[in-house]
């Protein structure tokens, strides 16, 4: 459930924005989304959140998100600038806080019943 939830809000802030503010096709970004979606769960959620704090894991989804949509534009030749790539970043760092926030309340709960 929590892949599900992530993979909805990232799809939708990174399709969305990556179409505004590129010549990106609905197609490419949604794939770009679900792949940093995978990678971000794998390394963000349950690596990097698991041993340190939201604080760590939030900023490191930021980087992360920033070198997949960097490697994808490059890739695709998108018409995105590094300052858009940025915005696009720090939109979804943003909505990882609170994912992660949603993972340690559920995680804490689960602990204590």
């Amino acid at each position: 459930m929590k892949f599900v939830l992530k993979w909805l809000l990232n799809g939708v802030i990174a399709v969305t924005l990556l179409m505004y503010y590129s010549n990106a096709s609905f197609i490419g970004a949604a794939s770009t989304a679900t792949i940093l979606t995978i990678v971000a769960y794998m390394l963000g959620d349950r690596i990097i959140l698991r041993f340190t704090n939201n604080f760590i894991a939030t900023v490191s989804d930021i980087i992360l998100a920033y070198l997949v949509l960097w490697v994808a534009a490059s890739t695709m030749n998108w018409t995105i600038s590094p300052g858009e790539l940025l915005i696009v970043s720090l939109i979804t760092g943003i909505a990882e806080f609170f994912i992660h926030r949603y993972v340690f309340h559920a995680k804490l709960s689960v602990q204590q019943a």
